[in-house]
């Protein structure tokens, strides 16, 4: 079963039971992934649902901040139930270790060697990681490993 289509029942499940903040969430995702399938005129796999995925909690983070920032802790706090919901689809994530293990055999593969070379390591980087670790960590992990390269 894809992710798109385990997010449909979950969505009809959430019906059944009458969750009404899951199912508003849930019905977001979908939204999402329908408005990214039309605009790009393709069918979403797995990892590009994945994608949509980390920009929601992304989105959904920084709204936590700037909610808490205005002392609008109520907002927080459903933005952070939906973090919670959105979370529950996403694969087992790598951990650091394992990020700055991938990325260094990646800098090692393309000979790549100080920070001019970012850009063509991100893009390998990119392609392997997508949906396994959080882009920002990743990022951090590049610039490591070729500082230290």
């Amino acid at each position: 079963m894809t992710l798109k289509q385990q997010i449909s029942d979950d969505m009809k499940a959430a019906m059944r039971a009458k969750e009404a903040e899951r199912l508003a969430t849930i019905r977001l995702l979908l939204a999402a992934i329908k408005q990214k399938e039309v605009d790009e005129r393709i069918e979403l796999d797995d990892a590009a649902v994945v994608g949509v995925l980390d920009k929601m909690i992304k989105q959904r983070k920084d709204s936590i901040a700037a909610f808490n920032q205005a002392g609008r802790t109520e907002l927080a706090d459903k933005e952070a139930a939906e973090i919670t919901v959105l979370q529950a689809y996403l694969p087992q994530r790598l951990s650091a270790d394992e990020v700055l293990a991938e990325v260094k055999a990646i800098v090692a593969e393309l000979g790549a060697s100080g920070p001019g070379d970012m850009g063509k390591v991100m893009g390998v980087v990119k392609t392997r990681l997508a949906g396994k670790a959080e882009m920002g960590q990743v990022s951090a992990a590049v610039k490591a490993a070729l500082s230290g390269a």
